[in-house]
This record gives structure tokens, C-alpha cells and sequence, in this order.
């Protein structure tokens, strides 16, 4: 990872970037980020055991401020985890304190992937609970919450939106801005923190950090932004319902990685080049112009994926999974692949579980390839089916699960599989 050597002042590279969606003023930024080191944060609050692709966006912006010579703190949000910041339309389900806990610790090591600690700009990782925890109620109301006028936090996007759908606002929710400002000023006091980064969907909580300080400290603050990511047909990114892509690999495969950036929108990809990859400007110009020239080539794509998927992985995670992309489409040896990257693959084609020595017909079925055991057999007799790599010659072929991990791959004409594991 590196900056861009074309660019003399990091603010100028976030903004060629698409990374700043808001902010307060911008010419004491460029000059923030221009000068000495500076101490900045990020939050993420465990209100899943993994970051997803939305968090991505803010460890790459950290890390890149933190290559400019700043001082990056990643907050993993015990206390602010416990409650949630409010969603559009409903409450959210609180954890228990011991699965906030664990997962306290999921994301820590997360964020820390991202970051350096050696150095004079070493990062350092905190907990909002550490603060939190301490604090009566009676202390927190008398020494933050008199900062806040009400009006003001009914204005804030979130909780106007909640206020006016059916579903309402507890208190609880309606006192996250609270607790996010309250971290501000407590990482301004104990590390002269004077920047926060987030999405532009925090902004209100982001500007609850800088009025506080600027009230009880009397001190300017700085906060920026980043745009929330959508598709060119403006759906969300990254996030659909129940299938997130997280980074966690358990919960989200290299391989499903690797294939969701490869499955980029042409509309979409250099937008993706400039935000999720260090590739340089003059780089991205390159593959902006064989975007147009050659589409069908899928460079950009292509690259994209290699970079995402290295960044969160390792190499070693990214080759297995491009390793496995080329054998299942024809270009390589299925039986060269490894077990877990092979079964990761065929978790996200379509699948079936049936019993060794079944016929190849009952099992093109079984995946939906085909709708019935006469056009099985008739897709057999045309020479357009195959197992674990090999054509398929006769309806006497039984499914054996020859390739590593003991699963088996159909294929039916070019591009159409399905995975088959053996009970």
C-alpha cells in the first residue's frame, strides 16, 4: 500500500478519489492533512461479529491518511455496541453484553489488518467502553448531556426519519449521537484527536463530536464524510439483504470475494479502482481507457478483484480463489485445487447433495440444471454434459467425487455448473 506520488497533499488524493461526500472546511483540512502529524479515528461498533464492505471504505481512508504520517486511533465501539446507532425504520435488537464482547474482540483484529503499528505514527486501537463504563448515569447527564438541545438532535437525519415512521424512537437510540460525541471529546482529551472519519449516513453523529468539543473546549475539530456506495442503478453495495460481504472469510469466501468484484459493472469499476485499491491515478487512466476500448476483456475487473481480494485475504487466498475461478470455467485442473477454496466455490453455484454412485441424469436434475430425467438424458446424448472435467459419454456414469474434498462439479454446455456433494 502506498500513496500516489502525483498527489502532494493526501486531502488532494481523497478528493480525486470520491472520498469526500462532506466535511467541515475544507481549506483547514488540506491544511490539517498537509502539515504535522495529526491524531484522527475511526469508529466501528460490533453489531455483527465482522465488518463488511461499507467498513472497508473507512480502513482504507485510514490507512491512507496514516501513509500521509498521521496517527490513526480505530475504535471498536464496546459501549456504543451495545446500543446501535438508529436504522431508518425499526429498532434494533440488542446483544448480549458477552456476544458484544466477542465480537469486540472479531473486529479488532480486523481493523488492526489495516494499520501499522511501528513507527512514529503507529496506530493505536481503543474502546469506547473503557470510558463508557465508568460513568454514572447522573455523571453522563450532568457532564454531557447538558450540551445537547433537543431540537438540534430531532433534526438529525436518522432520528427524524424514525420519528416519522410507525415504529418510533426509544431513548436508547435517540442517545448513540450522544455517546459518539462524548468519544470525540474523550479522544481529543487523551490523544489530542482533532479529525473523525465515517460515512456520510453518520453525519449527524460525526458533527456531535465537533459541536461538543467546541463547547465544552472551546476548540475546533474536523470531520469528513465519505460517500455511502451504490451501484450506477443505485442500489445499495455490497450489503444485500442476508448476504452481506463481509470480511471475515468464514462468513464471506475468498472465492465469493474474488467473484463479486469481478462481477463489477463496467459503470461501475473505476469508481471501485479509485476507492477500494492504492492504484495510482495515472494506473486507473490506463484501465479507463481499455474500459472503452476492449470492455469485453474485463481488465478492470479483473484487477480490481486481484486488488480487493489481496488486501483483505493475502495472496495466497487470492490465488486459490483465481485458481478455482479458471478451473470451474475450463482453464485449469479442478483436481489441482484445494479442498476448502474447491467447496467455498461450489457453495455459491447452484448445488446438491446426493449419494455416491448416483446416476449423472438424477443428479443434473437434483441441481436444477435440467427439469427432467429425459432431458438429461438428451443433453448426455448431445455430448453437452460434464463431470469433475471430463465429458460425459453415456448414462452409465455415476457421480463418484473424485476431486479434492470428495464433491464433484456438472457442467452443462459452457458456462452452466453446479456442484454436487456426496452423502
Amino acid at each position: 500500500m502506498a500513496l500516489d506520488p502525483a498527489f502532494e497533499n493526501v486531502w488532494d488524493e481523497l478528493v480525486w478519489r470520491g472520498l469526500v461526500h462532506v466535511s467541515t472546511d475544507q481549506e483547514a483540512l488540506r491544511a490539517l492533512l498537509g502539515g504535522d502529524p495529526i491524531t484522527y479515528y475511526c469508529g466501528f461498533d460490533p453489531t455483527a461479529p465482522s465488518l463488511h464492505l461499507g467498513n472497508l471504505v473507512q480502513l482504507l481512508t485510514l490507512r491512507r491518511i496514516q501513509l500521509a504520517g498521521h496517527k490513526p486511533l480505530g475504535l471498536v465501539g464496546g459501549s456504543t455496541g451495545l446500543i446501535g446507532d438508529p436504522r431508518p425504520t425499526a429498532e434494533r435488537t440488542l446483544n448480549t453484553p458477552e456476544t458484544v464482547a466477542d465480537w469486540v474482540g472479531r473486529l479488532r483484529a480486523q481493523v488492526e489488518r489495516f494499520l501499522s503499528f511501528e513507527g512514529d505514527n503507529a496506530a493505536r486501537i481503543v474502546n469506547n467502553l473503557d470510558w463508557t463504563a465508568p460513568l454514572s448515569a447522573i455523571d453522563f447527564l450532568r457532564e454531557i448531556g447538558k450540551h445537547y438541545r433537543v431540537g438540534t438532535m430531532l433534526k438529525k437525519d436518522a432520528v427524524a426519519a424514525r420519528l416519522n415512521s410507525d415504529a418510533g424512537i426509544s431513548y436508547t437510540e435517540f442517545s448513540y449521537q450522544i455517546l459518539q460525541g462524548m468519544d470525540y471529546l474523550e479522544l481529543y482529551r487523551q490523544y489530542g484527536c482533532v479529525l473523525q472519519t465515517g460515512g456520510s449516513d453518520q453525519w449527524g453523529n460525526l458533527t456531535s463530536g465537533t459541536d461538543l468539543i467546541h463547547r465544552v473546549e472551546g476548540v475546533s475539530v474536523h470531520a469528513i464524510g465519505t460517500p455511502l456506495i451504490t451501484n450506477s442503478d443505485g442500489t445499495k453495495f455490497g450489503k444485500s439483504e442476508g448476504n452481506a460481504i463481509w470480511l471475515d472469510a468464514e462468513m464471506c469466501s475468498p472465492y465469493r470475494m474474488y467473484q463479486f468484484w469481478l462481477n463489477t459493472d463496467d459503470a461501475d469499476v473505476i469508481a471501485r479502482l479509485k476507492v477500494f485499491t492504492f492504484l495510482t491515478r495515472a494506473e486507473i487512466d490506463e484501465y479507463v481507457a481499455l474500459v472503452e476500448s476492449e470492455p469485453f476483456r474485463r481488465a478492470a475487473q479483473k484487477r480490481l478483484a486481484l486488488e480487493v481480494c489481496t488486501t483483505v485475504h493475502g495472496s495466497d487466498a487470492t490465488a486459490a480463489a483465481i485458481a478455482a475461478s479458471e478451473a470451474l470455467f475450463g482453464q485449469g485442473d479442478l483436481s489441482a485445487l484445494d479442498a476448502a477454496t474447491l467447496r467455498s466455490a461450489l457453495d455459491e453455484l447452484p448445488n446438491a447433495t446426493v449419494a455416491e454412485g448416483a446416476p449423472v441424469a438424477e443428479a443434473l436434475v437434483a441441481t436444477g440444471l435440467v427439469a427432467s430425467l429425459s432431458e438429461a438424458r438428451r443433453a448426455i446424448g448431445q455430448g453437452g454434459v460434464s463431470l469433475d472435467g471430463r465429458r460425459v459419454e453415456s448414462d452409465d456414469v455415476t457421480v463418484q467425487g473424485t476431486l479434492p474434498g470428495g464433491v464433484s462439479v456438472l457442467r452443462r454446455g459452457k458456462k452452466t455448473l453446479a456442484g454436487l456433494f456426496l452423502n
